[in-house]
């Protein structure tokens, strides 16, 4: 039997001992050669993109001489006015990476020696970089969609008399969503996250290119897809699987999604589910790469994302 991709050496190309042994200049030297890749990690003024700069050793910094801005290797980017090392940030992505199934703040927090809102927010930030990968991508050839609900439990009273039926929509929490994902089979994986799953047929219309081969269930809402793509559809109270038609590639990110909510974070805010659900995408699209190639994708998103409207002074309101 082969052995499975994760438990290989293959899968292993970075450790936290080598990120600290390297040093706090192999870190900075790594993030400025992913930052400006076209200038072998010479600075590059982000204001009037001036390749030559003073350098302010002694914090790290730089001068433009035609500007005469100062700036930094992560400044204008989602990492600005970071206060942690460059190691300390190097690892925390590599640790962020090496979860293969999410990671929640507090052992984050305990990994860096941060406080709990450092953490919190470093990990939204990874998020919101990892997620532009799929910014304005457009599906096509074989495409899985499907919705599945998350969060808005009611605890159900303690007499079975008092108990309300949970099915019914009027008994149901406003804080239930629906996480709707199109996987394309041998692609990407695109997600949104809607209050009725019949809203996910937008997103298909969206995000789908016309033409292309649809394999939906028996939720009635995707007949509404019928004329624009060739719509395959499998009725699960028969079959996982009938002639070629299946779902399958998409429960499986679901699975991962659920394994990350319950068993890592056990509660997600439905304001944040959004981010979640990218997250759990993206480790389903690259889960056959190393865990340096992925450190090394994240620190590349994060030096092309601007600066985060949501994350920057969060807790400063």
């Amino acid at each position: 039997m082969a052995q499975h991709f994760l438990l290989s050496a293959r899968a292993r190309t970075l450790s936290i001992k080598e990120i600290y042994k390297a040093g706090e200049d192999a870190a900075y030297a790594t993030f400025c050669e992913i930052r400006w890749p076209e200038t072998g990690g010479e600075a590059v003024c982000p204001r009037c993109g001036g390749v030559d700069a003073y350098s302010i050793k002694s914090r790290r910094k730089f001068e433009c001489k035609a500007c005469r801005k100062q700036f930094s290797v992560t400044s204008g980017t989602i990492f600005a006015s970071r206060k942690l090392d460059f190691t300390d940030l190097l690892a925390a992505i590599a640790i962020f990476v090496n979860a293969a199934k999410g990671l929640s703040a507090l052992q984050f927090s305990r990994d860096l020696d941060v406080q709990y809102k450092t953490a919190f927010v470093l990990a939204h930030k990874i998020r919101e970089a990892l997620a532009r990968e799929t910014e304005g991508e457009i599906l096509d050839g074989e495409v899985e969609i499907d919705g599945a609900y998350f969060g808005g439990h009611i605890r159900p009273e303690n007499r079975k008399e008092d108990r309300k039926d949970r099915r019914l929509s009027h008994n149901r929490s406003n804080k239930r969503r629906v996480v709707v994902a199109a996987r394309e089979r041998g692609g990407r994986t695109l997600t949104t996250v809607v209050r009725r799953e019949a809203d996910g047929v937008r997103f298909a219309a969206d995000r789908v290119l016309a033409g292309a081969k649809l394999h939906a269930d028996e939720g009635t809402h995707w007949d509404h897809l019928e004329g624009f793509y060739v719509v395959h559809r499998i009725n699960h109270q028969v079959a996982y699987s009938l002639s070629g038609a299946c779902t399958n590639q998409a429960e499986s990110y679901f699975s991962r999604l659920r394994r990350m909510v319950s068993g890592q974070h056990h509660h997600v805010s439905a304001k944040y589910l959004h981010q979640y659900a990218a997250h759990a995408a993206w480790i389903e699209d690259h889960r056959r790469e190393s865990n340096g190639a992925l450190a090394s994708r994240i620190v590349r998103n994060a030096m092309l994302a601007p600066v985060s409207s949501d994350w920057k002074g969060y807790w400063q309101r």
